[in-house]
């Protein structure tokens, strides 16, 4: 609000000031400040007398009534005939003198010497004023300098019963509170006028600005020159102008627009509707009052641009200036200016639409939506059939594709999408083809050539309507990879100057198409590619059920995988990962972290030392890609990995970067156990730490990447919870299935990232199938060790089995005694092959090496390698674990686990 009235006082100072003296808005503007300047002061003049006036008007009434009413108080007349009146009135009128708002009230005997008094120290001393008057039984007021000052006082005569004058009653004002009141009233007197003064001057400066529009600020000798030299411009310009009034009367009019309208000498000043020769659409116009923009009306054999305003916009009279311009030679420029401007936003709106995906079809398909019906009836794309397939075109067009068809109707005899087609050399789509240039046919009737390419087809075409056509190769980067065709059949045939259009349109598609068709490749390769590096089949074992999915994205392949990589002793490890990036090079990054885990795996290290070596590899990968400058940089990948033992059924798991699995208990429900977070691979510099669980058997183990609950309509969290209710309350259901119904309730159609999914339901190996002895360190228990064996592989009807396994695990129970440490356990396992595993505390490994013919040792471990079918060495916590398996001889006798 203080900015309004700011800029209003600035607009009224520069209305005032700016003005000259000499116009006439100028001189009218000072007489009237001058007014209302000397009207404002003599009002503030008049209201500070009057408020003077009526506060001592006030004064005096007051104190009069204050000492009437002390006069007339009941108990006076007794207190002044007591002993001490003094005594008596002094509290009463000191306490009636504040309250009454006076400054004193005096008590007095007939000769003026004071009961009372505001000072003390005055009782008893002579009244000071005319009391001759309050004696004679009037009310007198008076302005005396008193004890307190100057003051206003009113003297009452206190009378009896019999009505003589007995005593009398002063009360008063000192004259400057009077005027202070006054005072008090002055700055609201003063802000009212000033006030009064800038809503006058204010009102004064819009009336001088509205005279200082409508005279702009002339003096009377100008606005003459002004009027002559508009009167000039008005009838020499070469537009015509007319002013109508509100009525309908035609108020001026301009030489050219009597030239243009031919009207009458005496036009001005009739009603339009009288002007017998105008045309009825100009008159109906002119007397509507509606604005008008460049409307075109025919008049006289001409065609005029007509535009129209109303003239009370800036409050002036009611009424119409119309402006008319002769466009009749303009009408063939602007017809050529608007096929131009059509053609251009043509292309334009191509530019837009054509290419919005990396996809061939589709692309096609958008070529001919933005054609119809603004260039062509009917539009049909053909592609060479390799196209559609990443492939490079053929040379002929043969194995041509009808890939997109558009028109304006449906029921049109051309050749339906996804055709085969064959174009014979003599056909405008195969010249076009071969030739790299466009082909024009303005009449298909007469194009023996084109009608040869199928004579029955072709006749229906014709009867039809379709008569012309426009057959533009698709050319990208020196290759042809197809045929656009433009059909007429409502519109003029095709000319020379739309083929070029023509060219220009399909110019703009075949760059997109293109670069489809080589995203296709791309896509192909680096699918084909992933796929060769994901497992083609699980591994056959014992421990778990395993069902899995793999999606690729659809607009990339991307690095997810995952494995199931059996271990010794019956374990299992389980892995799934996410490189980080799109294409084939994050495809070929997965394979080599895929590889590389294989190997690690196979030294059958816990899942966090793998992970840490695993690590330092994709570290090593980013150094590479650093220094070759490779586009495809490695930034990191994700990873989890976890081991599982049937025959304990502890998992043991860690991750890097990686989401946390989760866990379907064999009642059906669904926990994501805390799994410890670790960075992503390729950051360095942290450990990872591993948990570990017991499962009970049934238990559903799902391992996934974060394509699946990750996506832009939904954070991670409602992402966890679609998850969870997935796999929820079906305890029954195979991993197969739970796979299935997870992407259902998870993925949309076209999912943006890749998906790897694995779900593995835990196994427990019987206890039957498991025995284990502890064996002292004494070299003759090995003997007794041989015995407790022959007689478990006889329990387990494996008694053929029974040399072979006495020779192995005696020789790896006489290098736990003779260079290991306590505890030594011996532990047999049948699974899907027969297990042996020599446990003790020493941390040193046997090494396999060929002796020598006058070696007498070191043959051990020779035969043990030529025995088993797999052997090795495992450390744990508690010292290394040496291993062997061996084949089962009846596949067919082992337990289904």
């Amino acid at each position: 609000m203080s900015d309004r009235f700011a800029r209003f006082r600035r607009i009224a100072w520069r209305a005032v000031v700016g003005r000259s003296p000499r116009s006439v808005a100028g001189q009218v503007l000072l007489l009237q400040v001058a007014l209302v300047v000397a009207l404002v002061i003599c009002g503030v003049i008049a209201l500070v007398l009057q408020s003077e006036r009526d506060t001592s008007t006030e004064a005096r009434r007051r104190s009069i009534a204050v000492a009437q009413t002390f006069a007339h108080s009941p108990g006076l007349l007794r207190a002044l005939d007591s002993a001490n009146p003094s005594a008596t009135l002094q509290p009463l009128t000191e306490a009636g003198r504040k309250s009454a708002g006076v400054d004193f009230i005096v008590v007095m005997d007939t000769h003026g010497i004071r009961y009372t008094h505001p000072l003390p120290g005055k009782i008893g001393q002579r009244f000071v004023g005319a009391i001759g008057p309050s004696l004679a039984g009037k009310v007198y007021t008076e302005s005396v300098h008193g004890p307190l000052g100057d003051e206003v006082q009113a003297t009452v005569p206190v009378t009896d019963a019999r009505g003589r004058v007995t005593a009398l009653v002063s009360a008063g004002m000192k004259v400057k509170n009077v005027t202070s009141q006054v005072d008090r009233q002055l700055p609201i007197i003063l802000a009212a006028g000033a006030g009064a003064l800038l809503v006058s001057i204010g009102g004064t400066a819009l009336v001088g600005r509205r005279l200082r529009r409508q005279t702009h600020s002339l003096a009377p000798d100008e606005m003459t020159r002004m009027y002559e030299h508009h009167d000039a411009v008005l009838h020499s310009v070469r537009e015509g102008v007319l002013i109508v009034g509100d009525d309908g009367r035609l108020l001026l009019a301009n030489d050219e627009a009597r030239r243009l309208l031919e009207l009458p000498a005496e036009a001005e000043g009739r009603d339009v509707r009288e002007l017998s020769d105008l045309e009825p659409a100009m008159v109906e116009l002119l007397v509507s009052g509606r604005e008008a923009s460049d409307e075109v009306h025919f008049a006289g054999g001409r065609l005029l641009a007509v535009n129209q305003r109303p003239t009370d916009h800036a409050g002036g009279p009611r009424g119409t200036v119309v402006t008319l311009r002769d466009s009749t030679e303009l009408q063939a420029v602007s017809g050529r200016a608007e096929v131009a401007r059509e053609r251009l936003e043509l292309l334009y709106d191509a530019g837009l639409g054509i290419g919005t995906c990396l996809d061939v079809v589709r692309t096609a398909d958008e070529l001919a939506k933005v054609a119809v019906p603004r260039f062509a009836d009917f539009v049909t794309v053909d592609l060479a059939d390799g196209v559609l397939h990443g492939e490079e075109p053929s040379p002929t067009a043969t194995y041509m594709r009808r890939v997109a068809v558009g028109g304006i109707r449906d029921d049109h005899p051309l050749y339906e999408q996804g055709r085969l087609i064959d174009f014979l050399p003599s056909t405008p789509q195969a010249r076009g083809y071969g030739s790299g240039r466009s082909e024009l046919v303005t009449d298909l009737s007469a194009a023996e050539g084109w009608q040869a390419q199928d004579p029955e087809r072709t006749r229906q075409i014709l009867d039809y309507g379709i008569h012309s056509l426009i057959a533009a190769p698709i050319q990208a980067r020196g290759v042809v990879l197809g045929m656009a065709n433009f059909w007429r059949s409502k519109r003029e045939p095709f000319d020379e100057e739309e083929l070029s259009l023509a060219e220009e349109l399909v110019a703009r598609a075949a760059v997109s198409i293109d670069n489809a068709r080589r995203y296709t490749r791309e896509h192909a390769l680096a699918v084909t590619l992933q796929r060769s590096l994901l497992p083609r089949a699980l591994p056959e074992q014992s421990a778990l059920e395993v069902g899995y999915r793999y999606l690729p994205a659809q607009s990339g392949v991307s690095g997810d995988w995952f494995d199931v990589i059996p271990l010794p002793g019956g374990r299992v490890a389980l892995a799934v990962g996410d490189v980080v990036g799109h294409g084939l090079h994050a495809a070929a990054t997965m394979g080599r972290l895929r590889t590389a885990i294989h190997n690690f795996s196979t030294l059958d290290l816990p899942p966090d030392e793998l992970l840490s070596h695993v690590d330092e590899l994709v570290g090593r990968i980013d150094q590479e890609e650093a220094c070759a400058q490779s586009a495809g940089e490695v930034v990191g990948a994700t990873c989890l990995y976890a081991i599982y033992d049937p025959v304990t059924r502890h998992c043991v798991m860690a991750r890097a970067g990686h989401l946390a699995p989760a866990l379907v208990a064999p009642d059906g429900s669904v926990t994501f156990p805390e799994l410890p977070a670790g960075p992503p691979l390729g950051l360095g510099g942290m450990p990872f730490l591993t948990a570990e669980l017991v499962l009970a058997e049934g238990s559903q183990l799902v391992l996934y990447t974060d394509g699946l609950i990750e996506d832009r309509s939904r954070d991670l969290d409602e992402g966890m919870e679609l998850l969870r209710r997935a796999l929820a309350g079906h305890p029954g259901r195979s991993p197969e299935e739970s796979c299935q119904a997870v992407l259902e309730e998870l993925l949309p159609e076209r999912p943006g990232d890749d998906v790897a999914l694995l779900i593995a339901r835990t196994r427990a190996l019987p206890a039957g199938n498991v025995a284990d002895w502890d064996v002292p360190r004494d070299p003759a228990a090995v003997s007794g060790m041989r015995l407790a064996i022959s007689e478990k592989l006889e329990e387990w009807g494996l008694s053929e089995l029974g040399f072979g396994m006495e020779l192995v695990l005696s020789e790896l129970i006489t290098n736990a005694i003779r260079y290991g440490c306590d505890p030594v356990r011996v532990r047999l396992i049948r699974d899907r092959t027969l297990i042996c595993e020599v446990a003790d505390g020493s941390s040193t490994s046997p090494h396999l090496r060929y002796a020598a013919t006058t070696d007498e040792g070191g043959r051990g471990l020779f035969l043990v390698s030529q025995l088993a079918e797999r052997w090795g060495t495992r450390y744990s916590p508690q010292g290394k674990v040496i291993w062997a398996e061996l084949t089962l001889p009846d596949p067919g006798g082992l337990l289904d686990c």
